[in-house]
């Protein structure tokens, strides 16, 4: 449940080339009985409404090792997703339509990843590619609830069940991983959905928020985008 699981999708994607709970009925939700189980079991029904959610909005930052990111992605389960990252102040936006990937970096990631000639080329254009090939296969799991969840689950150590708190007013209960003190706020009533993951040790640390569960989010592919296999060589 670390915000590192976070660091490494990011940064596997960078080298190589996811509030409230929403969904609601307006009507005030019940207590769903999360409060009272074991920290496992929380987590793993939280894992299971966000994975089966039709949408989500995930954005905030972290440092890992002294690196700032920050993300803001909104997913659409099996179709793809759109958004924005950012490394050290160096910003890209992503498109994810199925198997293609789009992303139209700023002039300063474009310079520090692909060089100054091919920066000058490209200039405030979009590239695509495949996002099974090797160079973007990573973005697979940034774009994707289900993603997201398989990197914290493979990097949580043992986990407490803290009670019920409040996050940003609403009814959660706090799951906190012993091993490096983070937290993942899960919503206390209505269904299980994940409200954020927060804290961390010195060097990780962050917030990562999730909210907008099952609203409609637009997906459309750019135009005149570059074939990256264009570029290569």
């Amino acid at each position: 449940m670390r915000a590192p699981a976070f660091a490494l999708v990011l940064t596997a994607v960078l080298l190589a080339g996811c509030g409230s709970s929403g969904g609601s009925s307006g009507k005030a939700a019940k207590p769903n009985g999360e409060a009272s189980k074991p920290a496992d079991q929380v987590f793993t029904d939280a894992r299971s409404a966000a994975t089966s959610a039709s949408s989500a909005h995930v954005s905030g930052s972290l440092v890992a090792s002294g690196t700032p990111f920050t993300l803001d992605i909104s997913t659409v389960r099996n179709k793809g997703a759109k958004g924005s990252v950012s490394i050290s102040g160096l910003q890209f936006d992503l498109v994810k339509i199925g198997d293609t990937a789009y992303i139209k970096g700023s002039d300063a990631f474009l310079k520090h990843f692909a060089g100054s000639a091919i920066a000058q080329l490209i200039h405030g254009r979009w590239v695509k590619a495949s996002a099974t090939s090797k160079r973007f296969r990573s973005f697979a799991a940034l774009a994707s609830i289900g993603g997201l969840f398989a990197q914290i689950s493979s990097n949580h150590g043992k986990l407490v069940n803290d009670g019920k708190k409040t996050y940003r007013g609403q009814p959660a209960v706090v799951i906190r991983d012993t091993s490096d003190d983070s937290r993942l706020y899960v919503a206390a009533t209505g269904k299980p959905y994940p409200l954020a993951l927060a804290g961390g040790n010195k060097k990780q640390s962050g917030r990562i928020t999730f909210d907008a569960w099952n609203k409609s989010v637009s997906l459309s592919a750019p135009s005149d985008a570059i074939d990256i296999t264009n570029l290569t060589g």
